[in-house]
């Protein structure tokens, strides 16, 4: 059983829904990741979800965006994420980190490593699962089938214009959990429809029996205490990059931690 499954499992029998925020890594600071990651786990984050810098990222909005053309001018690429990975485990072995991002840098990485490289490094530092926006399920059985070999989750997106037919596509493929993507558009939109999130997760739970996360639009404690009453978990990631950009040098860890706390509060309420 995966750390990730394990997590949402025992979440489950505790009658708790999953907090997971996103990050984008090495924003605003290079050094900052790692101790960004620790303070969203004290504050009450089950899982992380990690971004992996790229130029076209296709399905951000402008803040995640910013946040990821920062991190490149940074000089973050997939190798500098896996050691920020390898650096939050020195701490903690317990929390899983899902790596999410883009099919250009995995396949980058492995033309520098070699076959499976990303796949076999990412196991190695510590990863749990991995969700690349723009690999869709018939294209990628054989990728599912090395994260397996290799004790990683794959996840999933779905969206409200999904099909029947792809949402059984993609509960053929998918573990650890899905992430059902709120809204038409990018990450960041404000307009979340708490009333059609509900009508959707039916028609999900119809193929998918593993745990549903709900993102894109989850801004404050009463979006998130409005998805958590539906979904299994709730994943948070624009506003808590805007909190790390305006925070002062030095207290991004400080300003994701507080904000997150005010939303386990209010998920375990």
């Amino acid at each position: 059983m995966s750390r990730i499954t394990q997590t949402l499992e025992t979440l489950k029998a505790q009658g708790r829904k999953a907090l997971i925020p996103y990050v984008m890594a090495g924003f605003p600071q290079v050094d900052a990741t790692p101790g960004v990651l620790h303070a969203m786990v004290d504050a009450g984050a089950d899982i992380i979800e990690l971004g992996v810098p790229f130029s076209d990222p296709m399905a951000d909005g402008p803040v995640i965006q910013k946040a990821g053309e920062h991190a490149l001018a940074n000089g973050i690429g997939t190798a500098e994420v896996l050691a920020m990975v390898r650096a939050f485990r020195a701490r903690d072995a317990a929390t899983p980190v899902v790596l999410m991002g883009y099919a250009n840098p995995v396949e980058r990485y492995d033309q520098g490593h070699g076959t499976d490289a990303f796949v076999r490094d990412a196991a190695a530092a510590g990863v749990d699962g991995v969700l690349i926006v723009d690999y869709p399920p018939e294209e990628c059985a054989a990728f599912a089938a090395t994260l397996k070999t290799h004790g990683l989750d794959l996840i999933f997106l779905l969206a409200p214009t999904s099909t029947d037919a792809r949402i059984a596509q993609v509960a053929r493929l998918a573990s650890g959990y899905v992430y059902y993507v709120s809204l038409k558009g990018v990450t960041g939109a404000g307009h979340l429809d708490t009333a059609a999130v509900e009508q959707m997760l039916p028609r999900i739970r119809a193929h998918v029996h593993i745990p549903v996360g709900v993102g894109f639009g989850i801004r404050d404690a009463a979006t998130a205490t409005a998805v958590g009453r539906v979904a299994d978990a709730v994943v948070i990631g624009s506003r808590i990059i805007e909190l790390i950009e305006k925070a002062p040098p030095g207290q991004a860890a400080q300003a994701a931690g507080a904000f997150l706390l005010g939303i386990r509060q209010a998920l375990d309420a």
